[in-house]
């Protein structure tokens, strides 16, 4: 269980987590250089999976999921509000879904890896905090968590 500071530590720690981690994507030179590297170390590794090469089509799907991630990483560094923390462990139950899609379909292991991270944070920022009981709703529906 999480205190409302601890709570907001680990949301600005998310943030940050995912800024470094997403920040190549966000550039279409960033992010073939990222490529590289990561190809580069599944070879070196001998890892099961591949890692295709990128068309302008999914170089421009990275780019756009690298700005809006790192959107909302600067977004939770600056402002740790603990229904973003929420709403973060949703995505990263996304995120985590697709994952494990890629690797069941033959994308390369290293993928795993982003995969521990993503599980660990969504289940950090799924713990209860407390004395947290939500906003009070609104007459008929369920209080916001």
């Amino acid at each position: 269980m999480w205190t409302t500071e601890q709570y907001r530590t680990l949301v600005r720690a998310s943030g940050w987590y995912d800024l470094l981690v997403t920040l190549a994507f966000v550039t279409p030179w960033s992010f073939m250089a990222l490529h590289g590297l990561l190809q580069n170390t599944a070879q070196a590794l001998n890892l099961p999976g591949s890692l295709p090469p990128f068309e302008p089509a999914h170089l421009l799907m990275a780019n756009l999921m690298g700005s809006i991630v790192c959107v909302w990483a600067v977004l939770r560094i600056r402002d740790p509000q603990q229904a973003f923390g929420r709403y973060d462990a949703v995505g990263r139950v996304l995120f985590a879904s697709w994952q494990v899609y890629a690797l069941m379909h033959g994308a390369t292991a290293l993928i795993g890896v982003f995969l521990l991270f993503e599980l660990a944070w969504c289940v950090a920022q799924l713990l209860p905090v407390k004395g947290f009981v939500g906003k009070p709703a609104p007459a008929g529906r369920a209080p916001v968590v």
